[in-house]
C-alpha cells in the first residue's frame, strides 16, 4: 500500500486486526504493513511503533527502544509509515487493522 511505484494505492492483502504487544519476535512481525487506526477516543491519541527493517544494533531482532511514537492521531487514517512491529506499551490508539 503507498505510493511506491510497485505498490498499488489500496491493501491487497493480509488484512487482519492486530492487538499491540511488546513480544518482538518473528510471530509478532508486520512484515511492512500500514496500520489503520480506529479508535482514539476511548484512551489517547498516540501509536509507539517499529518501522519496517529496522534491527538490533549487529543484527537480529530490534529492541523496544527503537520504538518511535506518533502523537496526536485521528480516527479512520492511517499512519503513512511501514511498519514491522506495534508496540503495546506507548500505545493509545485502539482498534488497530494491518494491512499490505
Amino acid at each position: 500500500m503507498g505510493q511506491f511505484g510497485n505498490q498499488p494505492d489500496f491493501a491487497t492483502s493480509s488484512i487482519q486486526e492486530i492487538t499491540p504487544s511488546d513480544t518482538i519476535s518473528a510471530a509478532t512481525k508486520l512484515n511492512g504493513a500500514v496500520i489503520y487506526i480506529g479508535d482514539n477516543s476511548t484512551v489517547g491519541n498516540e501509536l509507539k511503533i517499529i518501522p519496517a527493517g529496522v534491527v538490533a544494533p549487529g543484527g537480529g531482532f530490534p529492541t523496544a527502544a527503537q520504538g518511535i511514537t506518533f502523537k496526536g492521531l485521528g480516527t479512520g487514517g492511517f499512519l503513512p509509515v511501514t511498519v514491522d512491529y506495534v508496540l503495546a506499551t506507548g500505545t493509545t490508539v485502539a482498534e488497530l487493522i494491518a494491512a499490505k
